[in-house]
């Protein structure tokens, strides 16, 4: 059956991401290499998460400064697959990185890709303070990582929460009283913003510090960087500041 060419590009672009069965669909053919050929010719990329069940074009994303991007809460990477992302991460931490810690900052499963990454030898793991940590394979850097995650566990040791370490009494009051104030998105997206300050393991530092669950920072976040916030919230009847009544006396 034939079909237009730019039939793809043109749902791509107005939709960002696509399934396999979508883009099928769309041009009308139950075959996937008949997708792959039309996608090959405009450069595609296919989502480390959800198992890389979505596509985009390859000019879509917006790649953060860690080199990820988020829509719908489906992740995409400059490097592709997530063995090649989880691998880079892995190299290029201060500290390395635990299962959970990687798993918080891609908002994916991350166990069995480091596990097969570590069993091929492309990157490093020591058990440490009972936690496998994952390092880089070079052992200049593998050191380099360890000493510097011993000298954060230290200073967190120190300290009455890993992010009250470098916050005032002052300071800490009032963020708490601003988030008191906040409705439920806002909080949320407040909590997100915070998190990503703090880089890895930010969901659970903030989540700590403000007292809710780490989940409600990590959809914060995924909301607030992926544009999936709601701009537009409707004023309920009667909202809104209540005009000054006129003293009679003043005219």
């Amino acid at each position: 059956m034939p079909f237009e060419p730019n039939v793809l590009r043109s749902l791509l672009q107005r939709q960002k991401i696509a399934t396999l069965a979508e883009l099928k669909e769309a041009i009308g053919t139950s075959a996937a290499m008949t997708v792959f050929r039309k996608l090959r010719a405009f450069g595609y990329q296919t989502s480390y998460s959800h198992r890389g069940k979505y596509y985009t074009l390859a000019d879509i994303p917006d790649f953060d400064d860690r080199g990820l991007w988020f829509y719908r809460a489906v992740g995409f990477s400059r490097d592709g697959t997530l063995l090649a992302t989880a691998q880079r991460f892995v190299e290029e931490a201060r500290v390395g990185f635990t299962a959970g810690e990687l798993r918080d900052l891609l908002q994916v499963e991350v166990k069995q890709a480091l596990l097969h990454l570590y069993r091929r030898k492309r990157i490093g793991r020591e058990q440490i303070v009972g936690r496998y940590v994952y390092l880089s394979r070079d052992s200049g850097m593998q050191l380099n990582q360890k000493l510097a995650r011993e000298e954060r566990r230290a200073v967190w040791e120190l300290s009455e929460s890993p992010l009250e370490a470098g916050v005032l009494p002052e300071l800490k009051a009032a963020m708490i009283l601003f988030f008191s104030l906040l409705d439920e998105q806002q909080r949320r997206l407040y909590a997100g913003l915070e998190a990503q300050k703090l880089g890895y393991g930010g969901d659970r530092k903030i989540a700590e510090f403000l007292g809710i669950d780490v989940h409600t920072v990590a959809r914060g976040r995924r909301e607030l960087f992926g544009e999936q916030v709601q701009r537009e919230r409707a004023r309920q009847k009667g909202g809104g500041r209540k005009p000054a009544e006129k003293n009679p006396a003043s005219n």
